[in-house]
């Protein structure tokens, strides 16, 4: 998908690998100016080496005061994609608080926190925005041993409905993605029994998980003017997983 969006700065979290990583590539190439964060500072060694010219940082969104320190002096941003996340498996009857903690604080609390920096100073400059949270199709169906990756993608789903509807005045637009199992690193390694891989890919009617490329392409979608009258609303990339 070839955009324009020269001329807008876009800041995207969980940048140093997958979908992050390929979206601020693709942002970067499309023209716009990247805030590219994430908690590993090697990965954005290398992507800074990709993309001349983005501004890194560095920092754990799970530690709400080093957000805040890292975050809060961010700038004039028009375009905000909320993508970090953890991925911690466990059984529910074998779940920790550990796990749970970690899980919330990654996955809803710093969308939460991030999207309020940046929606602040879209209301302050007086300009239109727009916000993509990448959530997931398991907001809708239970996987098994994902109790953590469901519950956390749920609250974003209904925290994308309620930031459209209050961001909505000041022409922010807020918007999700919902992936199927996903061919990043994290995502092979949630397919990576084979039985399983096999019964959830065989659920799917295309017969196939999604590739990066369909993920960053539809954030690209929801971020442009090409999805103006969209809000509050969420994209499935499922492969048709949900049809089923």
């Amino acid at each position: 998908m070839k955009l324009n969006f020269k001329g807008l700065r876009a800041l995207v979290t969980g940048a140093g690998k997958g979908i992050g990583r390929d979206t601020v590539k693709a942002l970067h190439a499309s023209g716009a100016k990247v805030v590219a964060v994430t908690r590993t500072s090697a990965d954005l060694v290398s992507l800074a080496k990709e993309c001349p010219g983005i501004e890194p940082v560095c920092v754990d969104l799970g530690d709400w005061e080093a957000t805040e320190k890292a975050l809060g002096s961010i700038g004039p941003v028009d375009l905000l994609v909320n993508n970090a996340a953890v991925a911690l498996v466990q059984p529910f009857i074998e779940s920790t608080k550990e796990v749970f903690d970690r899980s919330f604080k990654v996955n809803v609390r710093s969308v939460l926190q991030v999207s309020q920096i940046v929606a602040k100073g879209m209301i302050s400059r007086g300009v239109p925005g727009s916000i993509v949270n990448v959530s997931s199709m398991c907001t809708i169906r239970v996987l098994s041993t994902h109790t953590f990756t469901g519950s956390t993608k749920g609250a974003i789903t209904m925290l994308t409905k309620a930031m459209a509807m209050e961001l909505g005045p000041h022409k922010i637009r807020v918007n999700s993605v919902n992936p199927t199992v996903v061919l990043t690193d994290m995502g092979k390694k949630v397919s990576a029994n084979p039985d399983f891989s096999k019964k959830l890919k065989e659920r799917h009617p295309l017969r196939k998980f999604a590739e990066v490329e369909d993920v960053v392409n539809s954030i690209l979608f929801l971020l442009s003017d090409s999805s103006a009258s969209t809000s509050g609303s969420g994209i499935l990339v499922d492969a048709g997983y949900l049809a089923s």
